[in-house]
């Protein structure tokens, strides 16, 4: 008797299987439309998220952009009105910088100060005293110009889409 049931409960789960193939291969007939809309968005989710992904990339970049802009600006306005206040206007101007933009990564900000025609490269420009070397071209009247460069990352998925990009930004101010 325990065998009879052993094959009778056997059978039922066979049977129980083949039921449920039966259905799903029902649902996927060439004649059966149930399954279509299944299929269709299975195609096409990846689609959609590589775009979504695409989408928020781009925002990042973007945000990226306005913060450097927003922090360049606000460099220049500092850079212009520090003469004869430090004998480091570079690094005054580069730590507003930093300040209004602290989500940029510090060390990846490239700086270049044009003071009165001189260029200085970095984010320090360190004289001896406030007449001289950098701070002492800060003529009143004169011009006080920053560019800051900033790397962007437009990957998605591990592949870069714009391997050269640079996110630069530069102001041009009169020394008060």
């Amino acid at each position: 008797m325990r065998a009879m049931n052993r094959s009778e409960a056997s059978q039922r789960a066979s049977f129980d299987a083949r039921s449920k193939a039966a259905r799903v291969r029902s649902r996927l007939r060439a004649g059966s439309e149930r399954g279509q809309s299944l299929v269709e968005f299975a195609v096409s989710l990846p689609l959609l998220l590589l775009v979504l992904t695409g989408i928020f990339t781009f925002g990042f970049a973007f945000n990226n952009y306005l913060m450097l802009t927003d922090a360049v600006a606000v460099g220049g306005r500092q850079l212009a009105i520090s003469r004869g206040q430090t004998t480091d206007p570079c690094a005054t101007a580069a730590n507003v910088v930093y300040g209004v933009a602290p989500f940029l990564t510090k060390s990846s900000l490239g700086f270049t100060f044009v003071l009165n025609g001189a260029t200085y490269t970095g984010a320090t420009c360190s004289s001896s005293s406030t007449t001289t070397g950098a701070a002492g071209n800060l003529v009143q009247g004169g011009t006080a110009k920053i560019t800051v460069t900033y790397p962007c990352k437009l990957s998605v998925f591990g592949a870069n889409y714009a391997p050269g990009c640079t996110l630069t930004s530069q102001n041009t101010e009169v020394v008060q």
